[in-house]
């Protein structure tokens, strides 16, 4: 096997909130590093991530194959992380993430080059949710180019910049009352960003098993209703926590997903809300989770509060900081 000098990755989603994490991780092991974004000229940001030299960024567009089969020349692994929370045009879910990832697998096939798929817990082709349909379709299609992929399934992710936990704090910081859909009940087992970023740099440095399906969780379970009750103690803010019924939030959904910013929700992600997501116990069993990857996971009361804090009410900030 090549050393990490000598092997070039080249990594299709890489100036998005996980790509940031995961070029990082990559030039800290010193691999050679191709950014493949619609925008490159957008992606100087990742140059201070690594050496001169180390990282380069192309334009490539999955709904263009000429665009990725050149990204991928000369490559000997790809790391595909170009996923959607909500559709939008061209931009649907089966192109992005289905026919997207089929486009990337096939690209890495004709180029002899390993594959990191990142796909998601709830993957299922049999899901009422679009989003999780075409996560799966993506992992199949990958599977067929590349049988010996390493497929990745993030819980919900969580760091600096995240459209999580940065979502529900600013939507905290101008209303009075936070919805709880279904109750808040639904299970999550949030993980930080750069564990899983570690997990993909792992894979890439052949330390995952080829062609498997590891689940990323973080160290805990948690319900939508105990997420929120962290953020408001980490934001010092006080907040009502009404229940809303699966029905009456795929109601609103149909004029909220039009809606800007932390506002915005969709009929699709209220209908993703109906199954919890979290690590299975066949994972576990098999060691494809993170510890098995020799990961200790970082917990969220651990983390948020590092960025989080400029969510807190002014006076509250500058009385803590005199």
């Amino acid at each position: 096997m090549a050393s990490n000098q000598e092997t070039l990755v080249t990594v299709f989603g890489g100036s998005g909130f996980l790509g940031r994490n995961v070029v990082r991780a990559l030039a800290k092991r010193g691999f050679r590093i191709r950014v493949a974004v619609r925008r490159p000229e957008l992606a100087g940001h990742l140059q201070p991530l690594g050496r001169v030299g180390q990282i380069h960024a192309v334009q490539a567009n999955l709904r263009y194959p000429a665009s990725v089969q050149a990204a991928m020349r000369d490559s000997h692994v790809a790391i595909n992380l170009v996923g959607i929370l909500t559709a939008s045009g061209a931009q649907s879910f089966d192109a992005v993430q289905a026919k997207g990832a089929e486009t990337v697998a096939q690209a890495a096939a004709a180029a002899g080059a390993r594959m990191v798929h990142v796909s998601a817990i709830g993957a299922d082709e049999n899901a009422l949710a679009a989003y999780a349909r075409s996560k799966a379709a993506g992992e199949k299609a990958v599977l067929a180019a590349v049988p010996a992929a390493t497929i990745l399934r993030p819980s919900v992710v969580f760091g600096p910049e995240d459209q999580f936990t940065n979502r529900f704090a600013a939507l905290a910081r101008i209303s009075p009352m936070l919805p709880l859909i279904g109750g808040g009940a639904t299970r999550m087992q949030p993980v930080y960003v750069g564990d899983v970023a570690t997990a993909v740099a792992k894979a890439v440095d052949g330390k995952a098993k080829a062609g498997a399906t590891y689940e990323l969780g973080g160290p805990e379970v948690l319900t939508m209703r105990e997420i929120m009750e962290i953020i408001l103690a980490i934001t010092e803010r006080k907040r009502m926590l009404i229940s809303l019924p699966f029905g009456l939030a795929k109601l609103q959904a149909r004029f909220l997903q039009f809606a800007p910013g932390a506002l915005k929700l969709t009929p699709d992600q209220v209908e993703l809300l109906k199954s919890d997501n979290v690590v299975s116990d066949a994972a576990k069993t098999a060691g494809l989770t993170l510890e098995g990857l020799g990961i200790t996971p970082d917990s969220m009361e651990a983390v948020a509060p590092q960025y989080l804090w400029r969510f807190r009410a002014a006076g509250q900030f500058q009385r803590k900081s005199a």
